[in-house]
């Protein structure tokens, strides 16, 4: 088949979340190619007449979305789903009003609570609601790739929130809202579309070792993208908790299904869980479309399901094109946990 990629328009410049969005562009081309499909890369533009343009230059069978951001906004992305679907061209990924609503996270986080799985408290401008004596992580509402997520992102009663969401808005831009802080495990639960269902990964803890002991435990910005920092290298994601803790896991993989169920999601996505000591998992987020970069979490749970990555990719695009059907079959998502 003839695929196109189609990722961020990203500047030379650009920080290095943004710059790993190239790199999984073209590692997905590489995989596709090494399966014998006709691959081009192409940035995308805010224009859907450049759009429509640049899909009859190549006339895919269908695009693989790889646009993160539009002008380095995350909110953004959602138009690109949008166009295409606008278009008439298979593409691989969420569609349009999923992955707006899950990128909102305060309002992901009111469905949530309507489809009455958990998710921590939280509070948004101007915070009238905040518990004093009670410590919140204030964080982008509708921003990935831990955005402003440091330390002191970590706060404790009304002014402190509100003074760290002052400093964000006005360092970032945008909507910053509070979530309750959970001292807990961190587990990310990667699902993809497998014959029309939703499948559960393997699922990893990201561990914190030799983490010091006064230090909140934050997969933060510098964990995520500055590799040779000490917060990069004392988070660590460890496979195989699912032989001593099944019924966490059946639990987390049930949670994330319901997700997938409740969102409307297609293709593949990550739910991040934070369990705190002796309680049940709490969803902190829904990552509509997460980072296929050969060496991030999805790929590596693949792997440890036995999928390499080329066939990974291929199975992505295949789930595009279903996904693209007229009539589609959707078949309700099995509770049970396969690794």
């Amino acid at each position: 088949m003839r695929i196109l990629v189609l990722h961020s328009d990203v500047l030379p410049d650009a920080p290095a979340d943004e710059q790993d969005t190239l790199v999984a562009a073209h590692a997905i081309g590489e995989a596709l190619s090494s399966r014998g499909h006709a691959v081009a890369l192409a940035p995308f533009a805010l224009n859907i007449e450049a759009t429509r343009v640049l899909v009859e230059k190549h006339r895919p069978d269908a695009v693989f979305n790889m646009v993160e951001a539009v002008f380095g906004q995350g909110e953004l992305a959602p138009l690109v789903p949008a166009i295409l679907e606008k278009l008439n061209v298979p593409f691989t990924g969420c569609r349009a009003a999923p992955m707006a609503l899950a990128g909102d996270k305060p309002l992901a986080k009111r469905l949530l609570r309507l489809g009455s799985l958990p998710t921590p408290d939280w509070d948004e401008a101007p915070f009238h609601v905040l518990e004093e004596g009670r410590t919140y992580i204030v964080k982008s509402a509708t921003e990935d790739a831990s955005l402003g997520l440091d330390d002191a992102a970590i706060a404790g009663g009304q002014t402190a929130v509100r003074e760290r969401a002052a400093w964000c808005k006005g360092s970032f831009g945008g909507r910053w809202f509070a979530e309750a802080y959970i001292d807990g495990r961190e587990f990310n639960v990667s699902v993809f579309e497998e014959n029309g269902e939703p499948r559960v990964l393997p699922i990893p803890e990201m561990r914190f070792e030799n983490w010091p002991a006064d230090r909140p435990r934050l997969v933060g910005y510098a964990a995520k993208w500055e590799e040779e920092s000490l917060d990069s290298i004392g988070t660590v994601r460890h496979f195989g908790g699912e032989h001593h803790e099944p019924d966490l896991h059946r639990q987390m993989a049930e949670f994330a299904g319901r997700c997938w169920r409740l969102f409307g999601l297609h293709g593949f996505a990550r739910v991040d869980f934070r369990v705190p000591e002796n309680g049940r998992p709490t969803i902190l987020e829904i990552n509509p479309n997460p980072c296929l970069e050969p060496g991030a979490g999805f790929a590596a749970a693949a792997a440890q399901a036995g999928i390499p990555y080329a066939e990974l990719v291929e199975r992505l695009l295949m789930a595009g094109l279903r996904a693209s059907d007229p009539l589609p079959s959707r078949s309700r998502v099995s509770p049970d946990y396969i690794g």
